[in-house]
């Protein structure tokens, strides 16, 4: 953000005066900006909030188009919601790169009121106040706002409308901003249970239409906005719903679009050596990806391709997508491919957490019953960190069957919690934490939540650890 204030050359200069002025020194943050201000004669006293006031601010959008005078106006309004011991927060200085789009998708002159000449492309508005304006002049047409490009500042953006939305996943030249608008939609769409939206289809067509360009970048604007960050946007956390609608989605995209996804998948096969550069990792995501909406929308060979995916391909990143994928269907294949994928790498303890995790990330119904099983595995040794992550981290980060309405799940975690505990106290308080989400559940899976936390605190010869973690997730 302070390269993005200040420009990239008084950015370099700023670099050049920190180490010269403190080089083998213990320095500060302030040291640090100290630099960068002399260097560039910007005051950056006010940016310094950043470093001290916690939470992700949250900017929106207003504005205007006088089509007899062409002014266009836009309000930038920002808020921060409060954190513990910090109810009140102080406007920030938020640099925001920007640009304007006509209807067409080419980029507007911009001319501030009191420039003298106009600026084209991308430039920076700094929201220095709880609501910002800025009017822009000879504004041919009105305009669609594009921000923030390139991510120039960690905000969330609101206040555009869906069609806002639509025409920047479509036409923004920045990529970041032509997938945050596409995650925004499809946000929307799936929180307000439209999962079926033809929007969401013909995004992903054009998506793929133009994936040559970056692979990696269409595997990426294809995915859809994980359960968990569904999630995070409810004030009242509804797992069943938005499991039901992102796997709706996800079949609707894939049966619409399967004879794409089947072509781009054959068509970024790469018979030649394995590689990790750019290219061929962009490849391997968009092929993935592909693989995955075939599976979801329930194609015939999806299965048989991820099943061949497993046994022949010659790279980890492409098993595990390809095994991943299969543990959310029940077929002989998965048995197989999680049969087989043991037999090869038991001996490799890093990637054997992988097998445990993918099983206990599954979405079929039976997901607890056989994670309750691995945990009895000759190979899961809750003395091992890392098994105890990959086997009940994975589970309680599953969304749909960790937070299964009859509560077995978090009597699961509770009973984990509680045998890791003598073992490894800092691990188990660690694993406290997913049971502290009840206050954004329902009353049935808050009253299962609070008993788990309960049969927590009320165990003999608890950890302080585990003990301050418990009474803290459980306090009202």
């Amino acid at each position: 953000m302070m390269a993005t204030i200040i420009g990239r050359d008084a950015f370099r200069r700023g670099m050049d005066l920190y180490f010269a002025r403190h080089d083998n020194q213990a320095v500060t943050i302030d040291d640090f900006v100290a630099a960068m201000a002399d260097a560039s004669g910007v005051d950056l006293a006010r940016f310094k909030l950043w470093y001290h006031q916690a939470g992700t601010p949250e900017i929106t959008l207003s504005e205007m188009y006088d089509p007899a005078l062409q002014h266009y106006a836009l309000s930038i309004r920002q808020h921060t919601p409060p954190t513990p011991g910090q109810p009140h927060k102080a406007p920030l200085v938020i640099p925001l790169a920007f640009g304007l789009l006509a209807p067409d998708g080419t980029g507007l002159p911009m001319r501030l009121q009191g420039e003298d000449a106009p600026t084209t492309g991308t430039r920076v508005l700094l929201a220095d106040a709880a609501e910002t304006h800025f009017l822009f002049e000879n504004v041919m047409v009105p305009p669609v706002p594009s921000l923030p490009r390139g991510f120039s500042a960690p905000v969330r953006v609101a206040g555009y409308t869906p069609a806002q939305l639509r025409f920047l996943a479509r036409h923004d030249p920045d990529p970041f901003v032509r997938w945050d608008a596409g995650q925004q939609y499809a946000t929307q769409a799936l929180l307000d249970g439209r999962p079926t939206d033809p929007a969401l289809v013909d995004a992903a067509a054009a998506i793929l239409a133009d994936a040559d360009h970056d692979h990696l970048f269409a595997a990426e604007a294809l995915a859809l906005p994980s359960e968990s960050y569904l999630a995070d946007q409810q004030a009242r956390m509804d797992p069943d719903a938005l499991h039901a609608a992102r796997n709706a989605a996800r079949a609707a995209i894939g049966q619409a679009l399967a004879g794409t996804f089947r072509t781009t998948y054959h068509r970024l096969t790469d018979p030649g050596p394995y590689r990790m550069d750019g290219a061929a990792i962009g490849r391997r995501a968009l092929r993935n990806i592909c693989l995955a909406y075939l599976l979801a929308a329930g194609e015939p060979d999806a299965v048989g391709l991820a099943k061949a995916q497993i046994d022949l391909a010659a790279n980890m990143t492409d098993v595990l997508a390809g095994l991943s994928l299969l543990a959310d269907v029940r077929c002989p294949q998965r048995t197989q491919a999680l049969a087989d994928f043991h037999a090869r790498w038991q001996a490799d303890a890093l990637v054997l957490d992988k097998w445990f995790a993918i099983q206990a990330q599954s979405c079929l119904p039976d997901t607890l019953a056989a994670v309750q099983a691995l945990a009895t595995h000759p190979d899961f040794d809750l003395r091992n960190p890392n098994r105890g992550r990959a086997l009940v981290g994975s589970f309680a980060a599953n969304q749909v069957r960790f937070h299964a309405a009859s509560g077995a799940g978090y009597r699961f975690l509770s009973d984990m919690i509680l045998a890791l505990d003598p073992l490894n106290p800092q691990v188990a308080a660690r694993m406290v934490a997913p049971l502290g989400q009840w206050r954004r559940m329902d009353v049935g899976r808050q009253a299962e939540m609070r008993a788990a936390l309960s049969s927590v605190l009320a165990a003999s010869g608890l950890s302080r650890n585990t003990r301050e973690m418990a009474g803290k997730s459980l306090a009202e």
